[in-house]
């Protein structure tokens, strides 16, 4: 019998900090699997240890409960008392929305890993289309050298940055992993990666990619 109960009627869902964290890497370990999968759900998926047996892929009860504690400990899962729908609209129509409100200044862009932008918000064409050649230039050095800047150097954060002459950022590049696919998410100013529409833009293309995938 488990030392751990859970709490009836809710819902799990990643945090803004673990939807990021779900994301942020390449490589996955199991947290980071639980997430992505708990993403993929079309509904936040009801807290039971069936539920977590299978998001987690184990059969161990305690395991099970044990990384569930971890992760929300580290702020990266929490329960809502009502069950939410991933957003269905086209990824078109909602994109612009959702990036408009993870960053303070309105200009950001996602873009793919071939360097096309897949929506952007506060930017002229031209604009957009270098920020994203670049942002695929970025996100292949940063492929090749994270072990460098991960492991020999001690850093622990992936993102990138062209920075004025006192060291603040004027735009940041973020690699964002989904699935098989990587993006970059550019922001000019300060990003606003706490808020809710962050997790519902890492969820929507959970979705969206995970279906592709299959």
């Amino acid at each position: 019998m488990s030392r751990f109960t859970l709490t009836k009627g809710l819902y799990l869902y990643p945090t803004p900090s673990g939807a990021y964290h779900a994301i942020s890497l390449k490589e996955n370990d199991k947290s980071r699997s639980f997430l992505q999968s708990v993403l993929k759900e079309k509904q936040t998926p009801e807290l039971n240890i069936t539920n977590l047996k299978r998001l987690m892929a184990s059969d161990d009860e305690e395991k099970c409960m044990e990384l569930l504690l971890d992760c929300q400990k580290l702020g990266w899962v929490q329960g809502l008392t009502e069950r939410l729908e991933y957003p269905k609209a086209s990824l078109e129509t909602i994109l612009p929305d959702l990036l408009d409100k993870v960053s303070a200044s309105g200009k950001v862009l996602l873009a793919d890993s071939h360097g096309f932008y897949l929506a952007c918000n506060g930017l002229d064409r031209e604009v957009a289309e270098d920020l994203s050649a670049l942002s695929a230039d970025i996100a292949t050095v940063h492929e090749r050298r994270s072990e460098l800047l991960m492991d020999n150097m001690g850093l622990t954060s992936h993102a990138w940055s062209l920075v004025d002459a006192a060291g603040n950022s004027n735009v940041g590049f973020w690699p964002l992993y989904i699935g098989d696919q990587r993006f970059v998410i550019c922001i000019f100013g300060v990003p606003y990666f706490n808020r809710p529409e962050f997790v519902s833009l890492i969820w929507t293309l959970s979705i969206r990619y995970a279906e592709e995938a299959q």
